[in-house]
């Protein structure tokens, strides 16, 4: 509805419960429901998944038009990153947020600082989306409160054709709150877990969830080593559940991210339950390292496979785990892919150990030979050494093509001493374009940073610290924080009302009219700022 139907309709009702609501102002109450467009989180995910398959369309027919998000642990963190968003780019179009189970653990868990190995409480997943979105909200409250005020003043100066103008933008107000890909891990626990947590998930907003194919009480961070992986219908069982947890809560479009991560990822847990020869848990059976033995080698308990007849043994560690062959990676990851997409995933997440283009492609291509709209959700993971990579990249790339290198070592392409260097510019280059290669080449419908914001929190709050309580003294708060973010137009240099005071204020006046006591009258500090 028009701004002026809203009034209208907050009219109606206030007149229909007659002289009892006669203080009940019906602009005011419609102010207040378009700053809160969102009852519920369930109406976020409804809302937001129709983005998501919308964006997911858009892509198929043109791959130019991927998504991108960054990672947030923080509700506050996440609001900035929308504000900014909004402020430089006018809209938020295929911008997300990304929710990283590492930076759960790492940040969010009662325990302090976890491992990113399914430790931490699992209700803090749910927990965070919904403070993201409770800040996103806020932002739009916040947003449009501003607004309304810019429409009182156009009023009060008798400007009528300011204030039309106003009203329309209100009537094409865009919301701060996006799609969230949130990560599940591998659902902390057995299929009814995963089904009772997603639910959890959807109802604080949760329009994509992301569920790796790892053990769950044996769950690794994907950049780590000692990775486990469970059998296909381990994992599709945990797929069905998420599926149906999105349709009980009638989110019929919500999306479900299938992550292997079995390029890494050498162990295994069990030995598939199979059923004929060339079935779905035969074919995870057959990756197993195995030695062929006689019946009169078998030793106390042994566990063998019988495959055309002929004896197997599985090689099992003493942590009773069995590994996989190597170099059976890849083809691990296709039949994963290929599985997931056949049982209800909607996307894909390959973890890989670099960002490389051509391989990441290489997988996605076997993968669209049986199911050709398969695309992925890709992890431009902080844990690549992005620098050190793509140098080595045009290194080997220019050695291939017979350029001259002697002025390189490849080993040492890190140092400082080659960042003016042809290479290093022609590496920023391809790291600049990585995203739209990627998605034009290796079927990259999102692309995502993980822990981006753990990062910055971390470098900015060294640089702070180092001028703070060094000679520089208070200059290195002015001068590398309050004085940029007033030239840069940071919203949050007015931290009050970031927080809240000025919509506080605003609804003072409605619930108490001339008798408000308000907060921001002339002495507010905050008028220092414009």
């Amino acid at each position: 509805m028009t701004y002026q139907q809203e009034i209208q309709t907050a009219a109606d009702i206030v007149s229909t419960n007659g002289d009892s609501w006669k203080d009940i102002n019906p602009e005011h109450a419609a102010r207040m429901r378009l700053q809160n467009r969102f009852q519920t989180g369930l109406d976020i995910a409804r809302y937001t998944a129709a983005i998501m398959r919308k964006d997911m369309a858009e892509y198929d027919a043109d791959t130019a038009q991927y998504t991108q998000s960054l990672g947030c642990w923080h509700g506050f963190i996440g609001q900035q990153k929308l504000i900014a968003i909004k402020k430089h780019f006018g809209d938020t179009n295929k911008r997300y947020l990304y929710l990283s189970g590492w930076m759960i653990a790492a940040l969010r868990s009662e325990f302090g600082p976890l491992p990113d190995q399914s430790m931490h409480e699992k209700t803090s997943v749910s927990g965070l989306i919904e403070e993201l979105y409770t800040f996103l909200r806020q932002a739009d409250a916040r947003e449009l409160g501003g607004i309304f005020r810019e429409l009182d003043a156009a009023r009060k100066a008798g400007d009528e054709v300011a204030a039309k103008a106003i009203e329309q933008k209100v009537d094409n107000y865009q919301t701060h709150v996006v799609p969230i890909i949130a990560d599940i891990d591998a659902g902390f626990g057995n299929a009814e877990a995963t089904y009772l947590l997603a639910k959890k998930m959807i109802e604080a907003g949760a329009c994509a969830i992301q569920i790796e194919n790892q053990v769950s009480d044996e769950k690794q961070c994907g950049h780590q080593d000692g990775k486990v992986t469970v059998p296909h219908e381990d994992f599709l069982a945990k797929i069905r559940a998420v599926r149906y947890a999105f349709l009980e809560l009638g989110v019929n479009d919500g999306i479900i991210v299938a992550r292997t991560d079995s390029l890494g990822a050498g162990l295994t847990k069990q030995i598939a339950v199979t059923h004929a020869p060339g079935d779905l848990g035969d074919q995870y059976n057959s990756f197993l390292d195995c030695d062929e033995i006689e019946p009169s080698e078998l030793a106390s308990g042994d566990v063998v496979i019988n495959r055309e007849g002929k004896l197997l043994r599985p090689k099992r560690l003493p942590s009773n785990l069995y590994q996989f062959r190597k170099d059976t990676g890849v083809e691990r990851v296709v039949l994963d892919c290929i599985t997931s997409l056949q049982n209800g995933a909607d996307l894909l997440w390959i973890e890989t150990e670099k960002p490389h283009v051509g391989q990441i492609a290489e997988m996605v291509n076997e993968i669209r030979e049986t199911v050709p709209s398969a695309k992925l959700v890709y992890n431009n993971s902080p844990s690549f050494n992005w620098t050190l990579n793509f140098r080595q990249q045009v290194f080997d790339a220019w050695s291939e093509a017979g350029t001259d290198v002697s002025a390189y070592d490849r080993d040492k392409l890190m140092d400082v001493s080659y960042d003016d260097t042809e290479l290093a510019t022609e590496a920023d280059e391809r790291i600049r374009t990585f995203q739209a290669d990627a998605a034009r080449e290796a079927g990259i419908f999102h692309h995502l940073i993980t822990l981006p914001t753990y990062h910055t929190a971390a470098l900015s709050t060294d640089n702070l610290a180092k001028e703070y309580f060094g000679e520089a003294g208070m200059l290195g708060y002015v001068k590398g924080v309050q004085r940029q973010e007033i030239r840069q137009g940071i919203a949050c240099v007015k931290h009050q009302n970031m927080a809240g005071s000025d919509m506080g204020d605003d609804h003072k006046e409605y619930f108490a009219g001339d008798a408000a006591l308000k907060a921001a009258g002339d002495d507010n500090t905050m008028n220092q700022f414009g």
